[in-house]
């Protein structure tokens, strides 16, 4: 979304749409190392506890009136948006998102996604896919280990907490079942691991 990392667009707001999925709690800690406001949704009691801990500034029920919601805030439109649960909130996201301003998404979609909005704000939608790169062996094939290595530099410098809020063990049809249940309740927060054979 050309998000400086270094804080050269401190202040600048983000709202995330399903943040306390695995996607969304990484997010708000990048964000906010960066200098932004985030602007979080959730609707459930602990899932909105565990992103203020991430660090969120706000926090909105996105099962509610987001539009409304913002703006009671004193926020009339965000500079950045991010989809990380659904397409169900692509509306949204245009009304709020600032006339410039960047859409992202990592989800597939069959539902409509009416672009007169974007048009009239000259906004930009980005998505997001992390095998792009490889898949595609674009020229800057490089740049996927060097986000992860700064990822993984941070999460050991302390700077950005893990999100694993289950494991289960060891890797089998029970457990991987198991996995694809907490998921699919859409009441999961931050990442479910399967590991050991």
């Amino acid at each position: 979304m050309g998000i400086d990392r270094d804080s050269a667009d401190a202040g600048q707001s983000l709202l995330i749409i399903g943040a306390g999925g695995g996607v969304g709690s990484i997010g708000i800690q990048l964000a906010k190392a960066a200098g932004l406001t985030v602007i979080a949704t959730e609707s459930r009691p602990e899932t909105t506890a565990w992103v203020k801990e991430l660090g969120a500034d706000h926090v909105i029920n996105h099962r509610e009136d987001m539009v409304a919601q913002t703006r009671a805030l004193g926020i009339y439109h965000v500079d950045h948006v991010a989809l990380f649960n659904d397409m169900r909130h692509w509306d949204t996201a245009v009304e709020l998102i600032r006339p410039q301003g960047g859409i992202v998404s990592i989800d597939d979609t069959d539902l409509p996604m009416p672009m007169d909005g974007m048009k009239m704000k000259a906004a930009s939608f980005h998505w997001e896919f992390m095998f792009a790169r490889f898949m595609h062996k674009t020229p800057d094939m490089i740049e996927q280990h060097n986000l992860l290595s700064y990822v993984a530099d941070e999460i050991d410098a302390g700077r950005i907490r893990m999100t694993v809020s289950e494991i289960l063990s060891p890797i089998n049809a029970v457990n991987m079942r198991e996995a694809h249940r907490l998921v699919e309740t859409g009441q999961a927060k931050g990442k479910i691991v399967v590991e050991g054979f």
